[in-house]
């Protein structure tokens, strides 16, 4: 498993911690940092002493989606299909056992959309979900114009991928993109004790239950996640999405 000093992994009584602790930047990923998370997909799937996976960010934020200085320096490699990010997003969508997210403060971009392939999504009353990918000039990503609209409805979809449009914690888990919201003082507390429950069940019947539930989707969320990575690596190298990036780090 590679080593990357902002993302913390552990493993306690079946349930294996991802940990995003990158607080000076808004736990902000980098390729690096994808690529430390992907391993730890991986590896969770290969250890059979590992049941469910739990992922969260440190000092109360999830993640602000992409590390935009780290982003646009592979914005013209013009192999976005194969980008950190993407892996990551195919090696969750390919696990086959619960994952869990606990969301605290901002869940930006990638930070939305990796949320659509966990199986429960428990969020702190400061949680925040915003996909401003329009407004960067790109276009949704991960699969989620697929899985966003069949989750929340597609006026709702529209409002987060269209308008760029922020839920609230109360919004997110009335339209169900929060599975549960909780104080934020109790929220890891509360995922880790579901995610006990979850470790405690049989873990072949789980593993199954997980695969005949997403069975359905699973061809047809592939096939948005490539279609998706195709046009969003168009329009990552466009003028309008270069001139929206450098106005971003001018104004910075």
């Amino acid at each position: 498993m590679s080593q990357n000093e902002h993302i913390q992994v552990s493993t306690e009584k079946g349930v294996m911690t991802i940990r995003i602790n990158r607080p000076d930047k808004k736990n902000a990923l980098t390729g690096a940092m994808y690529g430390a998370m992907t391993d730890a997909i991986h590896a969770a799937g290969k250890d059979s002493d590992v049941k469910v996976v739990v992922i969260a960010g440190a000092e109360g934020c999830f993640t602000a989606g992409n590390d935009l200085a780290d982003f646009q320096s592979r914005a013209l490699s013009g192999n976005v299909g194969a980008s950190p990010g993407l892996t990551f997003i195919r090696a969750l969508a390919g696990l086959d056992k619960p994952i869990i997210a606990a969301v605290q403060g901002l869940a930006i971009g990638i930070g939305v959309t990796m949320l659509l392939h966990c199986d429960f999504v428990y969020a702190g009353e400061s949680a925040r979900f915003k996909t401003p990918f329009v407004d960067l000039g790109l276009c949704p990503e991960a699969g989620s114009s697929l899985l966003l609209p069949l989750l929340i409805g597609s006026r709702r979809a529209n409002e987060m991928l269209l308008l760029g449009a922020t839920l609230d914690s109360k919004e997110a888990g009335d339209c169900g993109l929060a599975t549960r919201v909780y104080a934020d003082n109790v929220l890891e507390q509360q995922a880790q004790e579901h995610a006990k429950t979850l470790a405690a069940k049989p873990a072949k019947a789980l593993r199954i239950s997980k695969n005949l539930i997403k069975q359905a989707w699973n061809q047809q969320v592939a096939h948005a996640i490539d279609i998706e990575g195709t046009r969003f690596g168009e329009l990552l190298q466009s003028d309008e999405c270069q001139a929206i990036l450098a106005s971003f780090f001018n104004k910075s």
